[in-house]
């Protein structure tokens, strides 16, 4: 059994330490530690942790064993969890996106984000008053945040980067957004998103 597999392993006194060293090695090179997010319902996702679109469309129950909705666009307002989604991909190329939909979408510095609205969305829309207006009424903003559509020929997973608050707007038909994480964002992911760097 699986059981005495690891029993037979671990009475080994040179199996057991190369275990040990293995673990200590892992440990000490950690990239990032997840964190559960504070959302007050159930979600299984974790920030900073990576998912496909299917993942994070099946945690906050959009899909399900009985009905798979067609999703194509980059944001999803859950009403009923008062949660706005948003999946944005950094760099869009031509062929995937059509010139309507290439968002100036990027990291100011680890804490800050610059998002681009849908084309359609001015200041006086209902969306736009409810990004606006979001923690006054108790919605919460959640970015999910990827480098490529793709990489190697397989579709990139997103990363979870949490809740962000209202900073400011500009523009109308698309609106500027400047979002301010509640979690700084991984090192390695703000050098990706933050476009400024060479």
């Amino acid at each position: 059994s699986i059981e005495e597999g690891v029993q037979r392993v671990l009475s080994c006194e040179a199996f057991r330490a190369e275990l040990v060293d293995i673990f200590q090695y892992n440990l000490a090179h950690l990239r990032f530690v997840d964190k559960s997010n504070s959302f007050p319902y159930t979600c299984p996702l974790d920030i900073h942790c990576m998912y496909s679109i299917d993942q994070v469309l099946a945690a906050f129950g959009y899909w399900n064993a009985e009905q798979s909705p067609t999703f194509r666009e980059g944001v999803k307002y859950f009403a009923d969890e008062q949660t706005d989604i948003f999946f944005i991909t950094l760099n869009k190329s031509d062929k995937d996106f059509s010139p309507s939909t290439l968002y100036e979408d990027y990291a100011i510095n680890e804490r800050l984000f610059h998002w681009q609205t849908q084309s359609r969305v001015s200041e006086h829309t209902a969306t736009a008053q409810r990004y606006i207006h979001h923690r006054e009424t108790g919605n919460r903003i959640v970015l999910f945040v990827r480098e490529y559509k793709e990489e190697r020929s397989y579709t990139s997973p997103f990363v979870f980067l949490g809740e962000a608050d209202y900073v400011s707007h500009e523009g109308n038909k698309p609106m500027s957004f400047v979002w301010r994480l509640r979690e700084d964002m991984p090192a390695k992911m703000v050098a990706v998103a933050n476009k400024c760097i060479v």
